[in-house]
């Protein structure tokens, strides 16, 4: 079976022309939304998306990154993923399962707080409960808090272990699909989660909830992830091979990881049938 390819979409939300993509699998499986890494434009997560099928996948470009217009103001977390939520009406969606990477794990925690009612189901990959972190590799960090990794792919292949923990073989791909974020798109998506953090909710979480973690992971130790786990009621760890980036570097091995817990239905799904749980976006 051949890999899906997205359609694009420009949705104005607010004062934020915002670009979205919709990869429309050819099953009935809930919807899957996705929180992107900081500054990481919606090609980023192609490899994954393109290989979920069975379900539509959905991304969009926070203000300033990517294909999006600028951003207007700074926002905070509750305000992006409101963003996102308007997004999802505009595309015709109504409950998903939500998938969060490294920044967009934050994004996607604060969805599933948020928006309880519209969130099935929780992946967390690579990603920290806000202010209240392990902190990673000191050289890391200082590489992450700048956005010449976008605009230099020599700079990029050079530090990419360093920074990711990832095979330095997965560079040129990863590169390839970056789109440089603008310089304020950047900084407004460090300035979101500044004193940001979950912890006062994840207790109060009801999502079936699958925690991801790299254990070369140079940016996000798996102590965080450990955390994460511990606080979400019933959630589930997964340590898998790889660093920051293991969802391009170990796509293999977590890919099964994602669609078994993706598709295991919930107690009170299992009456209905799998038709019922489908949805189909409309053109924006």
């Amino acid at each position: 079976m051949s890999e899906l390819k997205p359609d694009f979409y420009e949705i104005e939300v607010g004062s934020n022309q915002l670009r979205a993509a919709v990869w429309k699998g050819r099953g009935a499986r809930k919807p899957l939304l996705v929180f992107n890494g900081i500054g990481a434009n919606i090609e980023v997560i192609a490899p994954l998306a393109a290989r979920l099928t069975d379900r539509d996948v959905i991304a969009f470009d926070p203000p300033g990154v990517g294909g999006s217009g600028p951003a207007s103001l700074p926002y905070r977390p509750r305000q992006l993923v409101h963003m996102a939520a308007t997004i999802l009406d505009s595309l015709g969606y109504d409950e998903v399962d939500v998938l969060g990477v490294s920044w967009g794990g934050a994004m996607a925690q604060q969805f599933a707080f948020q928006y309880g009612k519209r969130a099935r189901r929780l992946i967390l990959c690579a990603t920290v409960a806000g202010t209240f972190m392990v902190p990673g590799n000191p050289k890391a960090l200082m590489k992450l808090a700048h956005p010449r990794r976008y605009t230099d792919p020599e700079y990029m292949k050079k530090n990419f272990e360093t920074l990711y923990g990832d095979a330095q073989s997965d560079a040129p791909d990863h590169s390839g699909r970056l789109i440089a974020p603008s310089a304020w798109g950047y900084a407004y998506q460090l300035m979101a989660s500044v004193g940001w953090t979950s912890v006062p909710f994840l207790p109060f979480l009801k999502q079936p909830t699958l925690v991801l973690a790299g254990d070369n992971d140079q940016i996000v130790p798996v102590a965080n992830g450990r955390f994460l786990a511990a606080l979400i009621p019933g959630a589930r760890l997964e340590i898998v091979k790889g660093g920051h980036l293991f969802l391009v570097s170990a796509l293999d091995e977590v890919l099964p990881l994602i669609k078994g817990f993706l598709d295991d239905p919930l107690p009170e799904e299992k009456s209905k049938p799998l038709r019922s749980r489908g949805f189909a976006p409309r053109s924006a």
